[in-house]
């Protein structure tokens, strides 16, 4: 090889790009007045699309190979220069390298709460987020209708458009579902679904492509949510008495543990069974003004039973109560009661030990009596 070609060798335009940042979409080869000489050597690699641009009209796109430049495979950069015989000079052209991977782990969300109707609850706000992937499906149109002339053009710069983009048709979808909002979370593919559809030609407009779609988390406001957790720890609770005698009783173990802060645990015990009492007498009131007239025919109410006899505890000094006998009898059989603490209900002159009342006694009697001293 002589010298010359040598030097012709080492002379040739290389026109390439690599990059390993994972966020660039567009990439503009830097050339010093955009000049690049007849039989360079074009390499694209793959994911990557090399657009030729001849004073802002869009030529010639190479998709992944390797090109020698010339007349033959730039056919409309060739039109546009009015190349009719060949030619061996250096000319003029912007290469943008299109990067076409798939974009994975886009963000979005809502920045402000989607009002929405619900069946159950009515007017509530809703916020929503997810993740979304695209990829660059047409380099020219893309270049054309976004990049532009930028030299350098990242996800960043797109992301926010196609981000309320996104939003707008995910508002329409859940208003226009009627979904309530506790059945939300069995929709979400649902979600995803009519969401590609619907944007999925206005990303095409732009020379882009919605790959992937996906709703991670619909919430209801903080106040909503605490209202719903009440409400499903009512319905964990179940009966409502059974439920404020465990709590009296575990109030009593503590009292007697703790003589010195029975005060505070008593007056939150007494608050509870307060409260749970006006709850029960309103309870017993709504069925009674529910219940239809009297039938001659039918038989007398039942005698009282234990649950009417109410009595009243002292412990350490402090009233506590009222408990009705079942309450009474749980409270003997777990040693908070015993015989030698004072009791009363209403109708008694006195304080009397509990040993001592009739309706007591046969709690007491099948626990046997304090052994002798040794």
């Amino acid at each position: 090889m002589s010298i010359w070609d040598k030097l012709k060798a080492e002379l040739i335009d290389i026109i390439e790009w690599t990059d390993e940042s994972p966020n660039t979409m567009v990439w503009r080869f830097p050339r010093y007045q955009n000049e690049i000489k007849y039989g360079a050597q074009l390499t694209v690699r793959e994911s990557q699309v090399a657009v030729f641009v001849n004073e802002g009209q869009i030529a010639d796109v190479f998709q992944p190979g390797r090109y020698t430049l010339q007349t033959q495979n730039m056919p409309i950069l060739t039109t546009l220069k009015g190349w009719k015989y060949g030619f061996d000079s250096p000319f003029k052209a912007e290469v943008y390298f299109v990067n076409t991977k798939n974009f994975i782990d886009q963000k979005w969300g809502t920045k402000n709460p989607i009002m929405v109707r619900d069946q159950e609850f009515g007017p509530i706000r809703l916020r929503a987020f997810g993740t979304f992937a695209l990829k660059v499906k047409d380099a020219g149109k893309f270049i054309k209708e976004i990049a532009g002339t930028q030299g350098h053009f990242t996800t960043e710069e797109v992301s926010e458009q196609l981000r309320n983009l996104i939003l707008t048709r995910f508002t329409d979808t859940i208003g226009e579902s009627k979904i309530p909002a506790l059945d939300l979370a069995a929709n979400y593919d649902e979600f995803s679904g009519i969401v590609t559809d619907k944007i999925g030609t206005e990303f095409s407009d732009y020379g882009l492509e919605l790959t992937k779609f996906l709703v991670e988390n619909i919430s209801l406001p903080p106040e909503v949510e605490q209202a719903l957790d009440k409400r499903s720890s009512m319905g964990i609770l179940g009966n409502l008495n059974a439920y404020t005698q465990f709590q009296a009783a575990n109030a009593l173990e503590s009292a007697a543990n703790n003589p010195g802060g029975v005060g505070s645990d008593m007056m939150g015990l007494g608050v509870g069974l307060s409260m749970a009492q006006q709850m029960t007498q309103a309870l017993n009131n709504a069925n009674a003004n529910q219940a239809q007239a009297p039938n001659l025919n039918q038989a007398p109410p039942p005698i009282p039973n234990a649950t009417s006899i109410q009595y009243f505890v002292a412990v350490n000094g402090q009233q506590q109560g009222p408990f009705n006998l079942q309450a009474i009898d749980q409270m003997v059989k777990q040693g908070q009661l015993t015989r030698d603490m004072l009791v009363w209900k209403q109708g008694m002159p006195t304080w009397t030990k509990a040993g001592e009342v009739g309706d007591l006694t046969n709690f007491f009697g099948a626990i046997p009596p304090p052994l002798p001293p040794q």
